[in-house]
């Protein structure tokens, strides 16, 4: 069928791609054993970390949702782009031409995610290029009066949207673009007279996802004839979701990742300024509040994840106005604060300043003192509720008290919630154990509300080597169905099978075909694990090909699907620093040992029943059979 890819093609870009690189552009990773990474999962809201990739197999494995996949389908479900544009994006990383088949080409779509960033980022560089013409003064303007030079504007991708109904339009249909593509780009819009730029006369700023593609654009007014609204952004499109991005992050993806840290301002300026001034850890919303979609993604990048203490190791920032606006931007990020297992902080600049006016004014350093300085989340939103009341009278005290307690209840971390009884008490003048009882009586009234603390993993959701495998709380997504490796049992037995199979499925190389092979003729306890046992023992022919994890799960009932993959991403047992190969080798050698010893002591009772005199070439055999048995441990054991 013309316009699909050829099998063999796929294959290669497979082979080729380092799945942790691509998922790594979404997900921070962090080492779970040998050969195996682990990270926050992209496709359901956890606090401890499930979702397992593994390099050298090519595949991920949520252990709290089931989802898993390949290089290829990670980017269908993270981009919702089709398998062919997935396996065409991949081949262009590595520079793999495609072949299709009957000599057809890629289908053209003229409507999919790949034309659509690809006329945003054409935008974009129109956009850039049209700063510096003549017409673009009061957007130069403007950034220079905020302290934005040029090198600053090149390096944000800061442009130009001409005061003009089709400059962009013509611009871009001059390179191939159709006008159903600008519309689906939302880089136009539709009118009663036909279509028109959206953004004219308005200084833009690109916004892109963490890979550095261009999603869309917000664009602010700056000539006094625009009737528009102070700031434009694209609308929703198949690529540009506006509670999904954040501004900044592409730059400042690497350095959350490496500090711990992310800083969330209010606008595209404070984003500059805070970078400028050498906090380059700053994003912004787009138009948009700050939401539950922005956590997740601000979770995935942090690697906010909890810690024995019940909290993360990072922080996250957010930097308000003081003015009306600027408080209910902190309320509705207190609301969600404890989606977080980081700890969060505020910092509010003196005299009402941004992160963008303060640098004008103060200069860098005062940005950099405003983070520095920051206070923490409890403690800020516990003042702004006192802040309401008259403390110097009783009825005021009562009252604050009373308006404060629900948020102290709301603190999950023991030492914290303690420490935040105490210090409202000295805030309020009131004894501590009033405080404590009045905060004990909110947290009962909030059982049953939004703010409640999350329920506790189950134990069973543990690796049963000690790893911890399972998501963390409320919210997050079933297991899958079908059996689970975290419910193997835990004796030595289950766990010897468990590790050969394993080291099967993700090395076979170091196993080697003749073990892995023998593995798959062995006797094995577990009913579940025989099941991928005969898998593996069905899939021999693929033994030496890129498909043969792929292949292994085809073979087994749909059921057991779900658990080769998983034993496919799962880490292996072996400490960093070890050789691979041997312990792969010998955990495979160590099952079939133990099928050969069952089968000698099988062997001897068999012989130990057999009259040598009545049946004498039958107690022959079962001694030769014996010796076979014997020779073979032996050299199993000499390998």
């Amino acid at each position: 069928m013309a316009g699909l890819i050829r099998r063999n093609d796929i294959d290669e870009v497979r082979s080729r791609i380092n799945i942790a690189d691509i998922v790594g552009d979404y997900v921070t990773l962090k080492s779970a054993g040998v050969g195996s990474l682990k990270g926050l999962c992209p496709f359901h809201d956890e606090r401890s970390p499930s979702f397992h990739v593994r390099p050298q197999a090519g595949r991920y494995h949520c252990f709290g949702c089931g989802e898993d996949g390949d290089v290829f389908s990670f980017l269908q479900k993270m981009d919702h782009v089709t398998f062919s544009e997935a396996v065409e994006r991949m081949a262009a990383r590595v520079g793999i031409e495609l072949h299709y088949e009957d000599g057809g080409k890629a289908a053209s779509d003229h409507g999919n995610r790949a034309r659509l960033l690809a006329a945003n980022q054409a935008a974009a560089e129109f956009f850039s290029a049209q700063l510096s013409t003549p017409g673009a003064e009061p957007g130069r303007a403007f950034l220079g009066a905020r302290g934005f030079d040029p090198a600053a504007a090149a390096h944000f991708g800061v442009g130009f949207a001409p005061k003009s109904y089709d400059a962009l339009s013509k611009h871009l249909m001059g390179l191939g673009y159709t006008e159903e593509e600008l519309l689906g780009a939302g880089l136009v819009g539709q009118g009663d007279r036909g279509t028109y730029d959206r953004f004219r006369g308005r200084l833009v700023w690109p916004i892109r996802d963490t890979t550095g593609q261009t999603l869309g654009f917000g664009a602010r007014k700056l000539l006094d004839d625009d009737q528009g609204p102070k700031y434009l952004n694209t609308p929703e499109t198949a690529v540009y979701h506006k509670s999904q991005v954040l501004y900044g992050l592409d730059l400042a993806k690497r350095d959350i990742s490496r500090g711990k840290r992310v800083v969330v301002v209010e606008g595209y300026t404070d984003v500059m300024a805070c970078h400028l001034a050498g906090v380059t850890t700053a994003v912004a919303t787009c138009g948009t509040a700050f939401g539950v979609d922005h956590i997740k993604v601000i979770r995935r990048v942090l690697g906010d994840v909890e810690n024995s203490d019940s909290h993360g190791l990072g922080e996250v920032i957010f930097t308000f106005d003081p003015d009306e606006a600027g408080q209910k931007a902190a309320s509705r990020a207190f609301a969600e604060e404890q989606r977080f297992a980081a700890q969060t902080f505020v910092a509010v600049a003196p005299d009402g300043l941004d992160p963008c006016d303060l640098r004008l004014e103060r200069g860098d350093d005062a940005v950099r003192r405003l983070v520095d300085e920051r206070k923490p989340m409890f403690e800020f939103m516990i003042r702004r509720v006192l802040s309401g009341f008259d403390l110097e009278t009783v009825e005021g005290r009562v009252g604050g008290l009373r308006a404060a307690a629900p948020v102290v209840a709301g603190i999950r971390d023991p030492a914290l919630h303690s420490g935040y009884i105490r210090n409202l008490a000295g805030w309020i003048g009131l004894d501590p154990q009033d405080v404590s009882r009045a905060v004990k009586g909110a947290a009962g009234r909030a059982s049953t509300s939004a703010r409640q603390p999350e329920q506790a993993t189950p134990s069973g959701d543990r690796w049963v080597d000690g790893t911890a495998a399972g998501a963390g709380g409320a919210g997050e997504a079933p297991p899958a169905q079908g059996p689970s490796i975290t419910q193997l049992p835990t004796d030595p037995v289950t766990r010897l099978e468990r590790d050969a199979l394993m080291a099967i499925l993700q090395q076979p190389e170091a196993v080697g075909r003749d073990y892995a092979l023998r593995v798959s003729q062995a006797a094995f306890t577990n009913t579940t694990l025989s099941v991928v046992r005969d898998g593996i023992a069905a899939s021999m022919d693929d033994f030496d090909s890129n498909r043969w994890l792929d292949r292994v799960a085809e073979e087994v009932p749909e059921a057991f699907r779900g658990i080769v993959n998983q034993l496919g991403v799962a880490p292996i047992p072996e400490k960093e620093g070890r050789e691979l190969s041997i312990y792969c080798r010998g955990v495979a050698a160590s099952l079939i040992g133990r099928d050969l010893l069952s089968s000698k002591a099988e062997l001897l009772g068999r012989l130990q029943r057999t009259d040598a005199a009545a049946e004498p070439e039958r107690y022959r055999e079962l001694q030769r059979e014996l010796m076979r048995v014997e020779a073979d441990r032996r050299e199993l054991i000499a390998d």
